[in-house]
C-alpha cells in the first residue's frame, strides 16, 4: 500500500490522472444530477427528445469536426517537441474554418434534400424540426470541443477538464431548474442547445486570453489544409464510428418506439459511463505524453507509462464496476419507477463497459501514434456488425437487443484492437 502511495507521488503523471478523474466524477455528480431532475420533473417523451436530439448533436458534430480535437492533440506533441508549442494557435484558426465550411454544408444539405427522407424513416411528427434545430447547433457545438482540446493541447488539462465537465453543464441545469421553479413551460433541447451557443463564446474569449500569454507564434508552413485533412479524417472516422455505435442504437429505437423508450435506455447509457469516465481521465493525460514520447522516439519509456496507465485504469475501475453491478436496480429507482424497465439492458452494458476498461487505452495509442488508418479500419469493422445486430435484435427485443449489439460491438473493437498492437508494436494496452 505504501509502496502504490510513493508511486502516484513520484510519478506527475498519475497524479494529474487523479486530479483529472476527480474534476471528471464531479462532472458527472453533476450530470446526473441533472439527469435525476429532468427525469423527475419533465415527462419523458420531453427527456427523450432532449437524448435523441444529443444523440444526433453528437454524431454529426464529431462529423464536422472531422478528428481535429483528436489530431489537435496530437499537433501539440509534435510541436512540444519542436518548442514552438505557441504555433498550435496557427492550426486552430485553420480547424475553426474547416469546421464552419463542414457545418454550413451540412445545414445547406438538410434543408434542401433531406426532410421527406426523414419524415418518412421514423414518421413522426415535428422531428424535422427538432432535427433541423440540432444542425443550427453543429458549429457551435464543434467550436466547443475543439477550444477544450486545444487547451488541453496547451497542457492546460484541468482548466480543459473543468469547461469540459462542469461548465458544460452547471448552466443547462441552472436553466431547467429555474425554468421549473417559475413554472415556465419550456422543450429541455432548446435549452440544451442554447447551452452551446454560450459555451462556444465562453471558450472562445478564454482561448484567446491564452494566446495572448504566448509572445511567440511562429508560422508553420508545412501544416497546410490539406495535411490537417489528411491526419485528422482517419480520427474523424474512428471518432464517427465509434459514435455511430454509440448513436444507431437510439436510431433505430426511436423507429420502432416512442420518446419514452429512448429515455429509459438513455438513462442506462448514462450509468455505464461511471466506468469509461476514468478511461477517458486518463487518456486526456497520458496522450499528449504517449504523442510526444513516439515522436522522439522513446519507445522503452512509452511502453513504461503505458504499462502505467493501464493500471492506473484497473486499479480505479474496479470499485465503479462491483458497485453499479450490486446496486443497478437502487441506481435506476432514483430516476423514477419507469426507468426499472431498464435493469436487465443496464447489466448488459455493464459487461461491455468492464472490458472497455480491462483492454486500456487501445484507442488512444492507435492516435497518438500514427496508426488511426488501422484503427479507422477496426471501427468500421465493428460498427458494420453493430448495426447489422441492432436491425435484427432491436425489432425483437427492444431496448436489450439495442444493449446486446452495443456490448458485442464495443468488446470485439477492443479485444482485436489489443492483439493488433501487441504483434504490432509489441505493446500491451490491455492490463498485465
Amino acid at each position: 500500500m505504501f509502496d502504490l502511495v510513493n508511486r502516484i507521488k513520484e510519478n506527475p503523471l498519475i497524479k494529474k490522472s487523479l486530479k483529472v478523474l476527480l474534476i471528471r466524477v464531479l462532472g458527472v455528480v453533476l450530470f446526473f444530477g441533472l439527469s435525476l431532475f429532468i427525469t423527475n420533473y419533465y415527462s419523458a417523451s420531453n427527456v427523450g427528445a432532449y437524448d435523441f436530439s444529443k444523440s444526433i448533436l453528437s454524431l454529426f458534430g464529431t462529423f464536422c469536426l472531422l478528428g481535429m480535437n483528436e489530431s489537435i492533440i496530437y499537433y501539440s506533441g509534435y510541436l512540444k517537441g519542436k518548442k514552438i508549442i505557441g504555433s498550435l494557435f496557427v492550426i486552430h484558426k485553420k480547424m475553426v474554418l474547416i469546421l464552419l465550411s463542414i457545418s454550413l454544408l451540412i445545414l445547406l444539405v438538410y434543408n434542401l434534400w433531406s426532410f421527406s427522407l426523414v419524415d418518412k424513416f421514423f414518421d413522426t411528427p415535428d422531428i424535422n424540426v427538432l432535427i433541423l434545430k440540432t444542425f443550427s447547433i453543429l458549429f457551435f457545438y464543434g467550436i466547443t470541443i475543439l477550444n477544450i482540446d486545444t487547451l488541453r493541447g496547451l497542457n492546460m488539462i484541468e482548466l480543459s477538464e473543468y469547461l469540459r465537465n462542469i461548465f458544460r453543464f452547471i448552466f443547462f441545469l441552472i436553466a431547467v431548474v429555474l425554468f421549473h421553479f417559475f413554472q415556465i413551460k419550456v422543450e429541455i433541447v432548446d435549452v440544451f442547445l442554447l447551452n452551446f451557443i454560450f459555451l462556444a463564446l465562453i471558450t472562445s474569449l478564454i482561448l484567446l486570453s491564452v494566446k495572448s500569454q504566448f509572445k511567440r507564434v511562429t508560422r508553420i508552413k508545412n501544416i497546410s489544409f490539406k495535411k490537417i485533412f489528411l491526419r485528422s479524417y482517419p480520427m474523424s472516422v474512428s471518432l464517427v464510428s465509434l459514435l455511430l455505435m454509440q448513436s444507431v442504437d437510439v436510431i433505430i429505437l426511436k423507429k420502432y418506439n416512442d420518446y419514452d423508450v429512448i429515455a429509459h435506455y438513455s438513462i442506462a447509457i448514462k450509468i455505464t459511463t461511471a466506468i469509461s469516465l476514468v478511461l477517458s481521465s486518463v487518456n486526456a493525460v497520458y496522450a499528449p505524453k504517449i504523442a510526444e514520447m513516439f515522436s522522439l522516439r522513446k519507445f522503452e519509456e512509452l511502453k513504461i507509462q503505458l504499462k502505467a496507465s493501464t493500471r492506473l485504469i484497473f486499479i480505479l475501475t474496479i470499485p465503479i464496476i462491483i458497485f453499479l453491478f450490486l446496486f443497478s436496480n437502487f441506481i435506476l429507482k432514483l430516476f423514477g419507477k419507469e426507468y426499472m424497465n431498464a435493469s436487465t439492458t443496464l447489466l448488459v452494458l455493464l459487461v461491455g463497459q468492464s472490458i472497455n476498461a480491462f483492454c486500456g487505452s487501445v484507442g488512444m495509442y492507435f492516435n497518438m501514434t500514427g496508426k488511426q488508418n488501422v484503427y479507422q479500419i477496426i471501427l468500421v469493422l465493428a460498427f458494420v456488425i453493430n448495426l447489422i445486430l441492432n436491425l435484427i435484435l432491436i425489432p425483437k427485443y427492444n431496448m436489450i437487443g439495442a444493449a446486446l449489439a452495443t456490448s458485442f460491438s464495443l468488446i470485439l473493437w477492443n479485444i482485436l484492437g489489443a492483439i493488433y498492437l501487441f504483434k504490432k508494436d509489441k505493446v500491451k494496452t490491455f492490463l498485465n
